[in-house]
């Protein structure tokens, strides 16, 4: 039986990579151009919400499940957040060296090492509450307006790509061409990549349920706490969107973005997709939704590893290459050990 929902598992995780990296994630980038973002802007808002979204509809249907498995809500973002951090970075700075723009990289890790601060301190007590909620989403309103008005504090130049973008994306789509194939039929044309954009987010939200229910199903028949499950299967599963996408635009030659993605992801897992779920819960409800354990765990780690990760980027000059890449997914797979173990 297990084996099934296994399949069951790695077919969502499919999924949900091509649907985002094929169409929302394209459709998004059709809108940023419309609203005339910087690529840094881009990546870190409109690009990381897109690559995110499977994170948010985890947390938000893993908290409106009756029974109390936040912890997978939780975990699935907790988790992600530290492979996004170090697998995806690592990723993009394993495919190509390149020197990282300061000025918006000093405002993702501000605004990240904010975030992860602010989770530790909100999960220490074993609850969150609804004014914890509005700070979160209240941090994320002020993350959109400082990266899109960064560039006039600080003026800095976009990388310019140095790889045709559809050479890349036609040499990554000959390994899934079976998949995408049926979801062209699904999907309209990328001239209407509005109605692209909500078909995304209709077929991304029905895939995460699956995902949320097969998480709690697999859980108990492993005698695993779900918090072991989310934070190890369920955040590098729903990553996968991201990993995809990172890498593709570093090597396109534009690694600002990449790791713009990649933290940015993080500032919206963080403050949104906890936030927005857990304020509307608890709207309803009237009541704090539990935390702690393994989060406040998981939790520090992430705190320690932007802070690695911050003084690492100081010490190369905002340089990176296959160094930082093989250091930071050494990191990862430490980090994996160690859940593993200490389940």
């Amino acid at each position: 039986m297990i084996a099934i929902y296994i399949i069951i598992l790695l077919a969502c995780f499919v999924l949900l990579a091509r649907i985002v990296d094929l169409f929302f994630i394209s459709s998004l980038d059709k809108i940023s151009k419309d609203l005339r973002l910087s690529s840094d802007a881009a990546g870190a808002t409109l690009m990381a919400v897109g690559s995110s979204a499977p994170e948010l509809f985890v947390a938000l249907f893993a908290v409106l499940k009756p029974g109390n498995h936040q912890a997978i809500g939780i975990g699935s973002i907790v988790g992600s957040a530290i492979f996004n951090l170090l697998v995806i970075i690592g990723a993009a700075a394993f495919v190509k060296k390149a020197k990282l723009t300061w000025q918006p990289m000093t405002r993702d890790l501000l605004f990240y090492t904010t975030s992860v601060a602010l989770l530790v301190w909100f999960i220490w007590d074993g609850v969150f509450t609804i004014n914890e909620a509005t700070v979160f989403l209240a941090v994320y309103v002020v993350y959109v307006f400082a990266a899109i008005y960064w560039r006039k504090l600080f003026p800095y130049k976009d990388m310019v790509s140095s790889t045709p973008e559809e050479d890349v994306h036609g040499e990554h789509n000959k390994y899934t061409k079976f998949i995408d194939l049926p979801l062209k039929f699904i999907f309209p044309s990328q001239k209407y990549y509005y109605i692209v954009f909500f078909i995304s987010i209709i077929l991304i939200a029905a895939i995460s349920f699956v995902l949320v229910e097969v998480a709690v199903v697999s859980a108990h028949i492993l005698n695993i706490p779900e918090a072991i499950i989310a934070l190890t299967v369920l955040a590098v599963g729903t990553s996968i969107p991201d990993l995809f996408s990172s890498v593709i635009v570093a090597r396109e030659g534009r690694s600002d973005m990449a790791v713009s993605n990649a933290i940015g992801s993080n500032i919206f897992d963080i403050l949104v997709g906890l936030g927005l779920p857990f304020l509307f819960v608890m709207l309803i409800s009237g009541d704090t939704i539990s935390a702690g354990g393994d989060m406040v765990n998981s939790s520090i780690i992430l705190f320690a590893s932007v802070i690695i990760l911050f003084l690492l980027l100081l010490f190369s000059r905002w340089r990176v290459g296959k160094f930082t890449g093989i250091f930071l997914i050494g990191l990862y797979i430490i980090y994996l050990i160690w859940e593993i173990v200490n389940s």
